[in-house]
């Protein structure tokens, strides 16, 4: 049999005979619409199931004669060693498209979430989930698919941080694992490979030696501090939000976003909503003499009808208002070369509850702290309100007056 040629294949008519190639077997060129046009087709018999089979290889002229051969040849080679190039052919175009719909690990962070990001308690804790992938994972392992990423990627990009920044590395491990565990689910991956990558990297400090506090003032100066820099300017919202955070021992957020209808004055009580309390539990907050008294001012200015302590905008002041105060007026904490923060305060207050001999139940309940042993929480189901009322105000007579070498106070004037 004469080898196909290019001058044959030209003259080959629409009402013609199919052409034998020649050199690869069951490799014919048949008659298309056109003169000189064809399509590839080699016939075999499937080594799977016996039956005969025809592979399509294109249309000639548009794959030529040689690269027909080709493709048929390899196709051989496949029949050769027991496989079906058909099925071989469709088993590559599968794969083919699963990479090509495969998802970056970009991607699929992302996507979960998008999904996920609904559910969660506030948006900043969302805005943050996503942050700290783009900061610490996207710019080793973002543009790779996930299902060619492997444990040690995991490690490598969490490597920089894992023992300078353990906590953060901590979460963004967590947050990776929750990546992976929605493409498991997405079936974009068969396992997600998250649980050993600790195995890899070097142990990490335990919990209790990583926690960093949030620098407190000594309780001993808060009265001094009270006069130095809350009483001796003109009073704005900064100077009268933290006053009263003192006083109240509460959350920077829940002062913030204080509202008239959380106040009762006469009965002398601040019930903050579950939905704003960390622990997502009501919290009453027993409202010492000097509490009420910047309350009442505060109602009396008439500054905005639903928040107790507006920005001069009228919205909620910027989490950073009392920050900001704190380190423009340099208060120092009882850490060396750290500023004192809002949130320390509370330290400030639990500690003087302490040394002055209140209870711990006492003291842990007026900072709205949860009860760790579930056993324990179930019985105790009264605040104290009352009983908090009378060390409330003993700490607020503490911070707004200097005491006399006898014990009594003496009021700072203004109380």
């Amino acid at each position: 049999m004469k080898n196909l040629t290019d001058l044959k294949a030209s003259k080959i008519k629409p009402d013609g005979k199919s052409v034998a190639d020649g050199t690869v077997p069951g490799l014919r060129l048949h008659p298309g619409k056109t003169k000189g046009h064809g399509k590839w087709e080699m016939r075999f018999v499937s080594p799977q199931t016996n039956k005969r089979r025809d592979m399509g290889f294109g249309t000639y002229p548009e794959v030529s004669i040689v690269n027909a051969r080709k493709a048929a040849a390899a196709a051989r080679e496949l029949l050769y060693n027991g496989v079906d190039p058909i099925d071989a052919r469709k088993a590559d175009a599968a794969i083919s498209e699963q990479e090509a719909n495969a998802l970056t690990f970009e991607q699929a962070a992302r996507q979960c979430h998008d999904d996920n990001k609904s559910g969660w308690k506030n948006s900043k804790h969302a805005a943050q989930w996503i942050t700290t992938l783009e900061t610490y994972v996207f710019p080793h392992i973002g543009s790779r698919k996930v299902d060619s990423l492997k444990a040690k990627d995991f490690a490598d990009a969490l490597r920089p941080i894992w023992l300078d920044k353990a906590e953060t590395a901590s979460r963004v491990k967590q947050r990776c694992s929750a990546v992976m565990d929605w493409c498991a689910a997405q079936e974009l991956i068969t396992g997600n490979p998250i649980g050993v990558v600790a195995k890899l990297l070097p142990k990490q400090p335990k919990a209790r030696e990583r926690v960093v506090h949030q620098p407190s003032m000594p309780w001993r100066r808060i009265p001094d501090f009270i006069v130095d820099h809350l009483r001796s300017s003109k009073l704005n919202v900064s100077r009268t939000m933290l006053e009263f955070l003192i006083l109240t021992a509460a959350r920077s957020g829940e002062v913030r976003a204080m509202v008239w209808s959380e106040v009762d004055l006469d009965a002398r009580v601040w019930t903050v909503p579950a939905e704003r309390m960390k622990a997502k539990t009501e919290h009453r907050v027993p409202l010492s003499g000097r509490a009420v008294q910047i309350l009442t001012a505060q109602k009396t200015a008439n500054a905005h009808a639903t928040l107790v302590f507006p920005s001069p905008g009228g919205s909620v002041p910027s989490d950073m208002i009392l920050t900001k105060f704190l380190r423009d007026h340099n208060v120092e904490s009882s850490e060396p070369g750290r500023i004192a923060t809002a949130h320390g305060m509370r330290s400030s207050f639990r500690n003087w509850a302490s040394e002055n001999g209140y209870s711990r139940d006492l003291a842990e309940r007026a900072l709205a702290h949860t009860i760790r042993n579930q056993t324990e929480a179930a019985y105790h189901t009264t605040d104290l309100l009352e009983q908090r009322r009378n060390m409330m105000e003993a700490w607020s007579l503490f911070v707004c007056g200097i005491e006399t070498n006898d014990g009594k106070i003496v009021s700072i004037s203004g109380y």
